[in-house]
């Protein structure tokens, strides 16, 4: 068992708070009033009101420090050392048709490298956590990434393009599907990239991958997958957060899957 420090209690604090209101929310989901801010991209008044909990929270807590929010965007701190990436709703087309999977998602980052990140699945009440050195935990229970070694054996996730992307983004994914729909025992689409990160921190996905996500949507769980023993990495050697081409996974599934990705690339590049 591992005591949560004062940094993830506090962080765990802002993210049971926002749940909270994107709970009751959720159970009066046709009522609530939307605005389409891009093609497959709604926000909701749920989505602006958990954002504004967690500043409040998170702010209170720990003055200074910097935010990087997907409806605020970049806010400046004092502290020039830290700051907190948040999305209050991963999973927001989940919650807008009643599907009941999403997560409030919370990294710090410091000294410009993720340090440490909290992902609460708000239907189920489960709240991952890790800090760099301390391991990655489910409440109180330790946290590894699955041991499978053959891609046969594996069950990996990852998610779509929608409408607005790019014809090319598109044909990118369904090569990459084909290439490892044929080597897996299967793919699984859940529509949360946090709690889809958090699964294979817990040994419940064995992988993971994605392309063109942004920082707020996977940067709790790269501390998660890291600190149960996984590998992240971007997939054609970008830089992870700028570029949100994610691939995770336990070292020995890692290089398997990014062959497939990468022989994938290829084939549509060489068409």
């Amino acid at each position: 068992m591992s005591r949560q420090s004062p940094l993830i209690t506090v962080m765990v604090k802002a993210a049971r708070a926002a749940g909270r209101g994107l709970a009751r929310d959720f159970g009066e989901v046709e009522n609530l009033q939307v605005s389409r801010k891009g093609p497959g991209d709604f926000v909701t008044n749920a989505d602006h009101r958990a954002e504004e909990v967690i500043y409040n929270e998170l702010s209170r807590a720990r003055p200074g420090y910097g935010f990087v929010m997907e409806e605020r965007g970049v806010v400046e701190g004092t502290d020039k050392t830290n700051r907190f990436i948040v999305d209050p709703l991963d999973g927001t087309l989940n919650f807008m048709h009643g599907i009941p999977h999403f997560a409030v998602s919370i990294a710090l980052e410091r000294e410009g490298e993720l340090y440490a990140g909290v992902v609460y699945n708000v239907i189920s009440g489960d709240i991952y956590w890790a800090e760099r050195g301390q391991g990655a935990w489910l409440e109180n229970w330790r946290l590894k990434v699955a041991t499978r070694i053959k891609l046969a054996n594996a069950v990996v996730a990852t998610g779509t393009p929608f409408v607005g992307h790019s014809p090319e983004r598109h044909q990118l994914f369904w090569a990459e599907l084909s290439h490892l729909t044929q080597e897996t025992s299967g793919i699984r689409r859940f529509g949360s990239a946090a709690l889809d990160l958090a699964y294979v921190a817990a040994g419940r996905f064995d992988g993971f991958w994605e392309r063109n996500l942004n920082a707020w949507d996977i940067a709790a769980g790269i501390v998660l997958v890291r600190e149960a023993g996984g590998v992240v990495q971007e997939i054609d050697g970008g830089e992870l957060l700028k570029t949100g081409n994610i691939l995770a996974a336990n070292a020995s599934l890692s290089p398997k899957i990014l062959s497939r990705l990468k022989a994938a690339k290829k084939r549509i590049e060489d068409e």
